[in-house]
C-alpha cells in the first residue's frame, strides 16, 4: 500500500521548522495529479523529494481532493511538503520539473491533466520573478487546494508582501476541497 505523503513525512513527528540542526532554507512545494494512480504518485513524489541532495523532508500534509480550478478533467489529489534544502530556488525548479518528467508529465496545453504536477510555493520570505519561476507562487494565496494543506503543515504560513496566509483561506473557502482519509 502507498505511504501517504504525511505518512513519507512522519506528521506530527518531525521537529519545529526552526529547531537546531535544520540546515538550508525553509521551502514548502504543492504537489497534485489527476492521472494514473494520483495518490501512489505523490507518495512516489514525496520520496523523491525527500531523497534530493541538501534536502530533508520536514513534514507533509493529509491529501486532499479538488475539482481542476480554470480546466477539465478529473478530480486532483493535493497535498504540501515542507522542506529544508541548501539548494537554489533554481536547482530546485530543476529538480522538481526532473521529477514531474520522470513520471510522464506532458503538458500538451496549459492546464492540461496531470499525471505530476510540482509546484515550488514559498522559498523562505524570497520574491523573484524570471521568465522559468515567480516566487511565490503567483496564484497561492488564491487556490484552496494549496491552502488547506499549506496551513495544516504551517498554520504560521507567511507570504513576503500579503502576510499570514490563514486570512487568506477564508476567501478561497468556496473552492471546494475535501480532506482524504
Amino acid at each position: 500500500m502507498p505511504l501517504r505523503p504525511q505518512e513519507a513525512a512522519g506528521v506530527g513527528q518531525s521537529p519545529p521548522a526552526d529547531a537546531p540542526g535544520q540546515a538550508g532554507e525553509r521551502v514548502f512545494v504543492g504537489l497534485g495529479a489527476n492521472l494514473g494512480d494520483a495518490s501512489a504518485t505523490l507518495a512516489d513524489a514525496v520520496a523523491a523529494l525527500a531523497a534530493l541532495p541538501g534536502t530533508q523532508l520536514v513534514r507533509g500534509s493529509s491529501l486532499y481532493r479538488s475539482a481542476p480550478v480554470d480546466a477539465f478533467g478529473p478530480d486532483f489529489v493535493n497535498s504540501v511538503v515542507e522542506l529544508r534544502t541548501s539548494l537554489s530556488p533554481a536547482e530546485l525548479l530543476a529538480a522538481l520539473q526532473a521529477l514531474e518528467q520522470a513520471h510522464g508529465r506532458q503538458r500538451p496545453y496549459r492546464h492540461a491533466p496531470r499525471t505530476l504536477d510540482l509546484d515550488l510555493l514559498l522559498f523562505g520570505q524570497r520574491e523573484c520573478i524570471t521568465d522559468a519561476l515567480t516566487l511565490p507562487h503567483p496564484r497561492l494565496h488564491e487556490r484552496a487546494f494549496v491552502l488547506q494543506p499549506l496551513l495544516e503543515i504551517a498554520p504560521e504560513a507567511r507570504h513576503p508582501r500579503l502576510g499570514a496566509l490563514a486570512p487568506c483561506a477564508a476567501a478561497a473557502a468556496a473552492q471546494a476541497v475535501v480532506r482524504l482519509p
